[in-house]
């Protein structure tokens, strides 16, 4: 599945579903715009305050989510450069990003890449490790 824009008056919020690893910072964050009860799941309008949005965007640990606002303000990456192993898991990294994909530097802010080898979206973890029964010891 590709990703989608939700459109906003202040703000777009893209989704990369191949990326979401379900670890809802946003539904948490902000639910008057994340709300997987409801169709569209991501209503940008539901906070008034665009910054607010994109502040809760930025939490999004995989990078499934990000955001344009209309004023300009770009997403900026975290200093320094930081990178978790999750138990078990991926890795998870913040910072100024250069991520391989398909032969394809792509620039990131932050990404969930795979540890276990067995991503269908590779190098982003797709949660194989959970289904296989994966470990990282």
């Amino acid at each position: 599945m590709a990703e989608r824009t939700y459109r906003g008056r202040g703000v777009d919020v893209v989704y990369d579903p191949a990326r979401c690893r379900h670890v809802a910072a946003c539904v948490r964050g902000l639910p008057t715009v994340f709300d997987t009860a409801r169709r569209p799941w991501i209503d940008p309008d539901g906070e008034p305050d665009p910054a607010r949005v994109a502040e809760v965007v930025e939490r999004c640990p995989t990078g499934a989510l990000h955001h344009r606002r209309h004023d300009g303000v770009p997403e900026a990456p975290t200093a320094p450069t930081t990178v978790t192993a999750l138990p078990d898991g991926p890795l998870l990294l913040r910072g100024d990003l250069r991520v391989e994909v398909d032969g394809v530097e792509v620039a990131e802010t932050r990404a969930a890449l795979c540890r276990c080898g067995r991503s269908a979206v590779k190098p982003w973890c797709d949660g194989s490790h959970e289904r296989t029964g994966w470990r990282s010891g």
